[in-house]
């Protein structure tokens, strides 16, 4: 790849801003809640753009175009089920509890509802995620890196993918050790419109060049140009999950266990200005959030469309049109060597070991293809000098964004629900901010070693997914019986904790995707049954989690003795005194936001069926 003083130049400046906002942010951070919470004094429509931001990092840009290119437009799903309908619920029933409790994190929140111990679950849980998130991130990064050779002549390729993971470990960790959680929401509203800027070029472009929709529609299977057909049944669709499954594991238990609970974007929405305006900002997010689909899925979808076109170059293209064909048998029609001189941009190329260089083989001896690099692939291939560069910064925006977010939601419950609540409950206030910088280089060494764990998957977002199963899918059963019942206990909401995250533990450990090695993938005890992918192993997992939470949480709770009512006043829905609107215009409301969001959401989910 041949980048031009103005591609360098337009990364150089961009790091030179990221870098800046912090040193300037720097003599404001006095408190440790200027430095946790950016003082919650961050207006709504900041706050809404940071709150989006921070989840789009190189899991939703690499992800999703991965999984477009893997599994089609289906993948939608993890925005029209998966996060929008959770993201309103949030808004308008969640946020009152978070904003006035004044709680400072998820965990804390959890210790004034039941007790010490809950808090302590989701407290190292939370922050054995947030580390494993941020790897991904890191990975993501030095993946791209490698694979655009960047470094290349300068750098031993041997060594590339190392230094790639250290350099942008260093620089994530500069403007947050600096600015803290207000540096990082800024620079996530500076990411925010980098990469909307870089990316809507490359899907018009894109499109242009493949015929636009209908000419994705005429050369893909039927089954990765609609989002619901083949539903009905796993064997039927790319995804290879039935739509119960869909429904419950991703609409209901991981799409609502991740916005409803997830202190990485709670925390975006805590740092506003008021309580409505905190109400609004999961709401405000939720309009850009829907349309993006056509930013990172599509160019995914492009990329394989591209690859078929390369395929039957000279000739028409093939309409593929069984229900059960993959992107796989797609690619396998074709040549699959990697980048290189003879096949320069349109081939998706194999997952490589990132030190080796050696092609990484399933368990039939079969070559892995490497979705996560359907993006890049597509930025080398469509976009000229300048453009590129503006491509490749909206890229490295998306990686900084997501570290950057996961750092500091685990800077903040590493000080306040773990150091602060078990190590040194007696600190100033001083002491816990110089804690919460220190937290933020633990956190950002331990997401180095996170970032070589991730390199055993083809797609990030089957990572992310599973850890999503493991993690929050039993946690938001706690939050939902802890918030809309009464009668919860604390020692239900630890059992249950503890029993869903041991039955997914165990349901992974006795599962596997079809044709994977047995390990980080799965059956790790004993294989007694094969799901069609490794999404919807995932999907079963996060079902079998909730549920196993759900049930023993309620009958821990029904023989144990609950607080008295007066102490859960602000914590539980029937409790709480519902929030004051009467100043508020019928259009202001935080209700009528959502009546909007909800009507879109059903049109893009009939016009792609």
């Amino acid at each position: 790849m041949n980048l031009s003083i103005i591609d360098w130049l337009i990364m150089l400046v961009y790091f030179v801003f990221v870098l800046g906002i912090g040193f300037a942010l720097k003599r404001y951070m006095r408190t440790s809640n200027d430095f946790f919470l950016a003082g919650r004094s961050i207006p709504a429509w900041v706050c809404g753009l940071a709150f989006i931001s921070a989840n789009l990092g190189a899991q939703e840009v690499i992800g999703m175009g991965a999984s477009g290119a893997k599994y089609g437009i289906i993948t939608s799903h993890f925005y029209w089920i998966g996060a929008i309908p959770a993201m309103v619920f949030v808004g308008i029933f969640m946020m009152p509890f978070y904003y006035g409790s004044k709680a400072r994190s998820v965990p804390e929140y959890l210790r004034l509802r039941f007790d010490e111990k809950t808090r302590a679950v989701n407290a190292f849980s939370f922050a054995i995620m947030t580390v494993l998130s941020s790897g991904i991130s890191m990975y993501a990064m030095a993946l791209l890196i490698q694979t655009l050779g960047l470094f290349h002549g300068i750098i031993p390729d041997a060594y590339i993918f190392h230094v790639s993971v250290f350099l942008s470990a260093i620089i994530v960790l500069g403007y947050i050790f600096l600015g803290g959680l207000t540096s990082a929401i800024y620079n996530e509203v500076l990411q925010f419109f980098l990469i909307v800027a870089g990316f809507a070029p490359l899907v018009w472009i894109g499109l242009r060049n493949v015929g636009g929709w209908q000419g994705i529609k005429r050369t893909l299977p039927a089954t990765m140009t609609h989002s619901w057909r083949g539903m009905a049944h796993a064997s039927t669709n790319t995804l290879g999950v039935e739509w119960v499954g869909l429904a419950m594991g991703l609409g209901f238990v991981l799409s609502f266990g991740y916005w409803c609970t997830d202190f990485l974007v709670i925390q975006r929405a805590m740092a506003a200005d008021s309580e409505i305006s905190a109400r609004r900002v999961p709401l405000i997010a939720a309009i850009p959030k829907m349309f993006f689909p056509f930013l990172v899925i599509l160019p995914g979808l492009i990329a394989v469309t591209v690859t078929s076109h390369m395929a039957g170059a000279g000739s028409t293209p093939t309409v593929l049109s069984a229900p059960s064909q993959s992107p796989s048998a797609l690619l396998a029609s074709t040549a699959h060597e990697p980048l290189d001189d003879a096949h320069p941009h349109g081939i998706i190329p194999l997952k490589t070991n990132p030190v080796s260089g050696q092609p990484i083989l399933d368990s039939n001896g079969q070559p892995v293809y490497n979705y996560d690099l359907a993006i890049p692939v597509m930025l080398l291939h469509f976009f000229p000098t300048g453009i590129l560069g503006l491509g490749l910064t909206a890229l490295l925006a998306s990686f900084m964004s997501g570290m950057a977010g996961n750092v500091t939601a685990f800077n903040t419950v590493w000080t306040y629900d773990i150091y602060q609540a078990y190590i040194n409950k007696r600190g100033t206030d001083a002491h816990y901010l110089w804690m919460g910088r220190m937290a933020t280089i633990g956190g950002v060494a331990l997401s180095v070693g996170a970032a070589y764990l991730v390199t055993n998957f083809n797609n990030i977002m089957d990572a992310l997914q599973l850890v999503f199963s493991i993690i929050n899918a039993p946690l938001f059963a706690t939050f939902l019986l802890g918030m809309f019942w009464k009668r919860t206990t604390g020692h239900g909401a630890f059992t249950g904790l503890i029993a869903g995250t041991g039955a997914a533990l165990v349901h992974h450990g006795l599962t596997s995707p079809v044709d994977a090695a047995v390990g980080i993938h799965g059956g790790w005890i004993r294989v007694i049954h094969h799901y069609p992918s490794d999404m919807a192993q995932n999907f079963w997992t996060a079902i079998f989690a909730f549920t196993v939470n759900l049930l023993v949480t309620i009958a821990v709770s029904l023989v144990t003795t609950p607080r008295p009512e007066p102490e859960l006043v602000g914590l539980v829905y029937s409790l709480t005194p519902k929030p004051v609107e009467t100043h508020l215009s019928w259009y202001q409301k935080p209700a009528t936001l959502a009546f909007v969001v909800l009507a879109m959401l059903v049109i893009l989910n009939l016009v792609f069926a």
